[in-house]
């Protein structure tokens, strides 16, 4: 395979002889001119005013025509340079297809390994190509309807975008005709193949015409990747855009050294420091994800989770939530990595070391994004320092370790940013009006005006919003002990709130003031959520606590069954908490809380 290097990218004449009328006659100095006009229009009307590395090492005449190995970091542009390789076969196909219906095919297979990223693609090819007529893009995924892909796959379009096996299947019932494909691409190979799906790709290669352009798009291209490579491709050219780690130099990488229980409270001062920007927060499992998200929320974040397991329709609403701003804190695993391209992410924060240090750049690029600068924070503790920078290391990333904010700290931030708020309130506020005056006259009677103001400013604070945690600093020495537990970071913490899950009720134990309480008399109530609909303790106990505005103290024993869950909740709070979980909820507009019949003593076992 031959490559070309960064260096010949910075130097490689493009193409300007004027051969189709694709190209730029008169602008020579426009960094467009290797571009097609129509494709030129949209990324000008996009504000782009340059091409990136990798967008003009494939505009490259070397490049041209050949069989492209693509390497380059994330947020470097690669999805409109993909659309620069397909670009000069479309535009032919396109024309084509305006001549004659007839002539319309599919032109150009896209495959990512999830539903994030095929969207993310199949929405950049389209703006890209707006200004083609006749050229569609259409997306196929897993978890989307079946039969109105099929539709959508009668009309023929020019380019499809899907995930391995949704497109596979359509490929078996023969409602994707794959015998006109002129260009196919694998984007994110490596990811592919590490989530098991070498079948399924050489499958759907070999239901190609052998006479097709092979690219492959890839951060890293080990030994699996070249052997897929060898079958498929024909002397394919290297391309390297961005080197390993300088995608990343928009992106501060810090380090936090944390004690298993201090992890949640971490994540709080962390947060209550963005400034309510967006905050990506990454998980290694669906469970943690779903359980943190519910706990971030319990005590006032906006927050919510993001997973595997959730259907396409909820997936895109969660996004959708992030995209807009009603949702602040997005909790994720892995699968989100891949193909979120949401602006303005401030700050992502990674609970615990990813599993390679691949899964750590495509975590960390989810913000930096397009020249803005971000902050990648990673949680450790000591035992798993050497590990997390051995990863970091191979990723080419300078990780800089510091103490962890403390309540002191956020408090002070917090402080500021509150005086600067209010100067800027009073700055662009309209002149009050008589009957305002003569009502802060009465209010300042017999009150200084110190001490008025203090507590009207008091009053605007959220009171659902956490305080800030007291963490203990750790220095960034090994510390020597018992190892470190696999349990989820948050289960075993001291929480900001008095709402919080106590570590020993979680395991069914109790301590003294445990037992004195589990004596006294509860109301009984349930609700029709259950194992089934993925309730567990931790989850239950987040969403009553939510839901009926009481700590976790005054929710007794919770009995998980299949579809409902019966739990207890304290006499002297049980009429209040009635009244609140009887509320609308927009969270969860169908989960029902009522009360049970009858009265019980507090059950000595807990199930769950």
């Amino acid at each position: 395979m031959k490559n070309l290097s960064l260096a010949a990218v910075a130097t490689e004449p493009f193409a300007s002889e004027d051969t189709t009328d694709s190209v730029m006659d008169e602008a020579e100095t426009s960094p467009f001119e290797a571009v097609a006009a129509p494709l030129r229009k949209a990324l000008e009307e996009r504000g782009f005013a340059d091409l990136t590395v990798v967008q003009r090492a494939v505009l490259a005449d070397t490049a041209l025509g050949r069989d492209l190995q693509i390497s380059s970091q994330t947020g470097s542009g690669k999805t409109v340079a993909l659309g620069l390789v397909l670009a000069p076969r479309l535009l032919e196909a396109a024309k084509a297809g305006r001549a004659s219906k007839e002539l319309r095919s599919l032109r150009a297979l896209v495959i990512v390994p999830t539903r994030e990223l095929a969207v993310q693609v199949s929405g950049e090819l389209e703006w890209l190509f707006a200004e083609v007529p006749g050229l569609t893009v259409e997306c196929v995924t897993g978890g989307s309807s079946v039969g109105q892909e099929r539709r959508r796959l009668e009309r023929k379009p020019t380019v499809v975008v899907g995930t391995p096996g949704r497109l596979l299947d359509h490929i078996r019932t023969r409602a994707l005709d794959c015998t006109s494909v002129a260009e196919l691409v694998l984007d994110e190979a490596d990811r592919m193949l590490d989530m098991g799906f070498r079948e399924e790709l050489e499958a759907i290669l070999d239901a190609t015409p052998t006479g097709r352009s092979t690219h492959l798009v890839s951060a890293t291209f080990p030994a699996e990747i070249q052997k897929l490579a060898r079958k498929y491709q024909t002397e394919p050219l290297g391309v390297q855009g961005t080197r390993l780690g300088v995608a990343n130099e928009d992106i501060e990488h810090v380090g936090h050294l944390v004690r298993l229980h201090d992890r949640y409270a971490a994540i709080v001062n962390l947060i209550l420091l963005t400034e309510e920007e967006r905050t990506l927060i990454f998980v290694n499992t669906r469970a943690q994800a779903a359980e943190l998200a519910d706990q971030l929320a319990s005590d006032g974040f906006a927050a919510a989770p993001i997973s595997g397991e959730l259907e396409q329709n909820q997936r895109t609403r969660t996004l959708e939530a992030f995209r807009s701003g009603v949702t602040t804190v997005l909790v994720a695993t892995d699968v989100a990595a891949r193909g979120l391209d949401i602006p303005d992410v401030a700050l992502v924060i990674h609970t615990d070391a990813p599993f390679d240090s691949e899964s750590y750049t495509h975590r960390a690029g989810r913000t930096g994004r397009a020249g803005a600068k971000g902050r990648s924070v990673i949680l450790s503790t000591p035992m798993r320092q050497r590990k997390v920078e051995f990863l970091l290391s191979r990723a080419k990333v300078k990780l800089q370790w510091r103490e962890v904010p403390t309540a002191a700290t956020v408090e002070k931030a917090l402080a500021k940013r509150e005086r600067r708020r209010v100067r800027e309130a009073l700055e662009t506020a309209a002149e009050p009006a008589a009957a305002q005056i003569a009502f802060a006259e009465k209010l300042l009677d017999g009150v200084e005006a110190a001490q008025l103001v203090a507590r009207l400013v008091e009053l605007c604070r959220d009171p659902r919003r956490a305080a800030a945690c007291d963490i203990e600093p750790l220095t960034s020495a090994p510390m020597r002990g018992r190892p470190t537990s696999d349990r989820a970071p948050w289960q075993d913490r001291p929480e900001p709130r008095a709402k919080r899950l106590d570590a020993r009720q979680e395991h069914g134990g109790a301590d003294e003031a445990r037992r004195s309480s589990a004596r006294q008399l509860a109301e009984r109530f349930e609700m029709n959520w259950g194992h089934r609909g993925g309730a567990t303790p931790q989850r239950v106990l987040a969403v009553l606590c939510r839901r009926g505005d009481v700590s976790s103290r005054a929710i007794g024993a919770i009995d998980i069954d299949n579809d409902t869950t019966s739990f207890e909740v304290a006499c002297d709070v049980a009429r209040d908490f009635e009244h609140n979980a009887d509320q609308p909820d927009d969270r969860d507009p169908r989960l029902v809380i009522r009360r049970a019949r009858g009265r019980s003593e507090r059950p000595q076992r807990h199930r769950d």
